[in-house]
């Protein structure tokens, strides 16, 4: 029988799984100009929000393995951090998958770092539609999420929407 812990780190790796299928299809066919992208003044660029994402990932490692200190990445391309972004989520699950421990829970781990990334994703998303260049809507409850799946190779959506 599976330790709470055990089942907590599995459904952590299910929230990356989650963050990588939801983030790929923010990322993925983002025109060039998307990258800077702004609002308004002061506003966050898609760049900055992704990079921010990418510094979460590798936060969320480090506080697994007990060093909680927050450090922010020097800025680079977008195409730089799109894959800074999934190989975080690699390192992270790929860490969550191992036998090694924890030093925090996983649903501290999930509160602080991942449900932000979540919220990140979900900026870069409405920025999409803003920036003229919208994603499609999909019911993400039929989505094909897998556990361990964390690349930027996500199956093609089951069914999306205008």
């Amino acid at each position: 029988m599976k330790s709470e812990q055990d089942a907590s780190r599995g459904f952590l790796r299910h929230a990356l799984a989650t963050l990588s299928y939801r983030g790929a299809k923010a990322i993925r066919g983002a025109p060039a100009s998307f990258a800077e992208f702004r609002t308004a003044q002061g506003g966050n660029s898609p760049i900055v929000i992704l990079r921010h994402i990418g510094d979460l990932l590798e936060w969320a490692l480090r506080i697994a393995q007990g060093d909680e200190k927050w450090r922010e990445a020097g800025p680079v391309q977008w195409e730089e951090e799109s894959r800074r972004f999934f190989s975080g989520l690699s390192a992270l699950d790929g860490y969550l998958a191992s036998d090694a421990p924890l030093a925090f829970p996983p649903q501290r781990i999930f509160q602080g770092a991942v449900a932000d990334a979540l919220t990140h994703v979900g900026q870069l998303a409405m920025l999409r539609r803003l920036s003229g260049s919208p994603m499609k809507g999909e019911n993400y409850f039929l989505a094909d999420i897998e556990v361990g799946r964390v690349g930027p190779e996500q199956t093609p959506a089951e069914r999306e929407f205008d």
